[in-house]
């Protein structure tokens, strides 16, 4: 346990390091941070780096387990109705804890309905709904056969056909709440239930069906928020942006910190609570866990609860207010036109820092048994990721209409899908939720946040977010590109082959 713990931790360092370097580099060259900040930031980089050793193991171990097993019993009692509820159920739970969702709500401030007022909480229980729903359908889809890309279609153009009916403000926080939705908690456990599901089926296709849940449980989310905005007639969404205010020595940083670990402790019980109790039900109900594989799940399930409060405290209390201060202290320099190169060079090494990253890259080396390598997925990931945030920080200075990259953008990818095999597209429409998680919520959009606060403060819901949304969207053609290169290149390989077996097979009847 020591070795793959000290591995995990070994592992996230080289993720986090090239993030923190840069932001080392950006506060000595162009954005100077007070002592307090910084110190802030150093102690930050530590607990991220632990965090996401902790919680990558504690998902190996219990997330990954649990999610294949209730995925395989489902499809095996061949009860609809079940498979369905289950689902449902599932979906809503693991997307309220989510830590993602948290960070996005906390940042995006009330949602005000003209009937009341519910803050933060509402879009959260509205986005889980949406989650269940959808997590529902993906289930349903493996089971019946349903190509993916006939429901991507059908269903994000019903949502930019509803995004006409709500106000403009909704638009970036209904795709970015798609983004984030599909974190390090959500991800593990709907990933497994797909490769869970599909380990059952004989067919050639079961294993490219494991794939497309989390790109269909990242439309719900949006749909979820603008169907919201429709019905319920939001009058406006009070952004949360308060003035930063740096420790003045290490005995306030030290507190902060103590604080951030009471606040996310307690948080991350909640969230993670339901999600035991369905275990222990599911344990209960089917008897599919011996005592020993029940107690190593339990390990993992502390695993993953002391690297998400560690992670979240220090991706909350120490990167959030570097985020915004960097994103300011740009805005000033040159026109603000620093924070294009600046926020590609972030865009490109953020997606190495996701936890969700390694276990979607992980899962598809493993289900291509290598045909598709984890170092190409991350190229690609990273490539997408960097153009997105790119585009994000240009819409910032410019004010470009959100909707006039997203829809040339889906339109794109949509269309791509009928040209790469059917895996591939699965695994883009998937990478598209993985990539865009708790690094990019608690740094890049903090970033966005604080240059459009400089620039532009009045236009932050419609400016500064968004940049999530992007970057949910870049892999989507980048992996089905890469999709496209993998088709002809094993073609060529299949005809080179063909080639010289005609060739032997004619010297030999010669």
């Amino acid at each position: 346990m020591t070795k793959a713990l000290k591995d995990k931790i070994i592992e996230s360092l080289t993720s986090i390091l090239p993030i923190a370097l840069i932001i080392i580099v950006l506060s000595v060259a162009f954005t100077p941070l007070k002592a307090g900040t910084f110190a802030l930031f150093t102690v930050g980089v530590v607990l991220l780096i632990i965090g996401m050793g902790c919680f990558t193991l504690g998902a190996d171990m219990s997330m990954l387990v649990i999610g294949e097993k209730i995925g395989s019993a489902m499809t095996k009692s061949r009860k609809v109705w079940l498979i369905a509820l289950l689902s449902f159920i599932i979906g809503i739970i693991v997307t309220v804890a989510e830590p993602d969702l948290q960070i996005l709500a906390k940042q995006v401030g009330n949602l005000k309905p003209e009937w009341g007022f519910f803050g933060k909480n509402l879009l959260i229980v509205v986005v889980a709904i949406g989650v269940g729903i959808f997590l529902m359908i993906a289930m349903l889809r493996i089971v019946f056969r349903i190509r993916l890309s006939i429901l991507l279609i059908i269903f994000y153009v019903g949502a930019f056909i509803a995004s006409i009916f709500v106000p403009k403000e909704f638009w970036a926080v209904s795709f970015d709440a798609g983004g984030v939705t599909t974190g390090p908690m959500t991800v593990p456990f709907i990933m497994s239930l797909g490769v869970g599901v599909a380990s059952i089926r004989s067919d050639k296709k079961g294993q490219s069906d494991s794939f497309g849940l989390v790109a269909l449980s990242s439309v719900g989310p949006i749909i979820a928020v603008l169907t919201l905005g429709i019905i319920f007639n939001i009058t406006k969404i009070d952004d949360s942006y308060y003035p930063l205010v740096p420790p003045d020595d290490t005995r306030k940083v030290a507190w902060d910190y103590l604080c951030g670990f009471g606040d996310y402790a307690l948080e991350v019980l909640i969230s993670i609570a339901p999600i035991i109790v369905f275990f222990l039900i599911f344990q209960l109900a089917t008897r599919a866990f011996h005592k020993r594989q029940i107690a190593k799940i339990f390990i993992g399930f502390a695993y993953t609860f002391i690297g998400l409060v560690v992670f979240l405290t220090g991706a909350n209390v120490g990167f959030m207010p570097v985020g915004r201060r960097i994103g300011e202290e740009l805005a000033k320099l040159w026109g603000g036109w620093l924070l294009i190169p600046v926020g590609m060079i972030v865009g490109y090494f953020v997606v190495a820092a996701e936890p969700a990253v390694h276990v979607l890259n992980k899962q598809v080396e493993k289900t291509s048994a290598g045909a598709i390598s984890s170092k190409a997925m991350k190229y690609g990931l990273c490539i997408g990721v960097c153009i997105a945030i790119g585009l994000a920080m240009t819409r910032i200075l410019t004010g470009i209409n959100i909707m006039w990259i997203l829809i040339p953008g889906y339109a794109i990818a949509l269309v791509l899908t009928f040209f790469t095999p059917p895996m591939f597209t699965g695994i883009a429409f998937d990478s598209g939720g993985v990539a865009s998680g708790a690094m990019v919520s608690s740094f890049v959009l903090p970033m966005a946040i604080g240059a459009c606060h400089e620039l532009n403060p009045e236009a932050i819901m419609t400016q500064a977010f968004g940049c999530v949304a992007f970057v949910a969207l870049a892999p989507l053609i980048t992996i089905q590109i890469l999709g496209i290169a993998y088709k002809r290149k094993t073609s060529k390989i299949k005809r080179t082959f063909l080639s010289v077996e005609d060739k032997v097979l004619e010297y030999e009847v010669d």
